[in-house]
């Protein structure tokens, strides 16, 4: 058994991007995996203050949720982290995300993690590119294995449409992509576990 996390970077609850991650785990679960949601609109996470302190102890100084969401991280195989797109990029909230796993970046503790990503745009062509090559550097970062939706589309993700809360459950591209994902984030998961 493999554990897949699912990261929805939008401060809304139960919005569009929630549901596109919980599609893409719904198919990973149909693959064999666990899964977990972190949704970081209801988690109390601080910016990053620079204070370096990180670098020294390999632990963040601010105390909020990030040990814990930080811990869940280590202990998954996989991650796939969903934004919304904000003028053409990620959330604030999913930012401040990836700059407090900083500690993890000094030991590599993220190496080898099968992940993906999925962005949800106002328009089909609405920065979901952009906002899913942020989520990439971020991973790479880490040093993690970056996976796409795989055929018969291969894009480089999930790629939804939605403006208003329920839109997306009506994108069949969206649905589609963000499927394909989780089976492609579990699949490869398993044959490295």
């Amino acid at each position: 058994m493999v554990k897949i996390i699912g990261i929805i970077g939008s401060p809304r609850k139960d919005g569009n991007t929630s549901y596109l991650v919980e599609t893409a785990l719904k198919s990973a679960e149909s693959e064999g995996a666990d899964t977990e949601i972190i949704n970081l609109g209801s988690v109390n996470i601080e910016p990053c203050v620079a204070c370096d302190i990180c670098k020294a102890t390999g632990e963040c100084a601010i105390y909020d949720d990030i040990g814990e969401i930080l811990d869940i991280m280590m202990k998954s195989d996989g991650i796939i982290v969903g934004s919304p797109v904000y003028f053409g990029s990620v959330t604030s909230q999913l930012k401040m995300l990836i700059d407090r796993t900083r500690p993890l970046r000094g030991s590599f503790r993220l190496k080898n993690k099968v992940c993906g990503a999925i962005a949800v745009g106002g328009s089909r062509n609405g920065g979901q590119e952009s906002t899913i090559s942020v989520i990439h550097d971020f991973l790479l970062i880490h040093d993690a294995i970056i996976v796409g939706d795989g055929a018969p589309m291969a894009h480089y993700g999930g790629t939804g449409v939605g403006g208003p809360r329920g839109d997306t459950k009506m994108d069949e591209i969206g649905i589609e992509t963000s499927k394909n994902l989780g089976k492609r984030v579990a699949e490869l998961a398993l044959k490295l576990k």
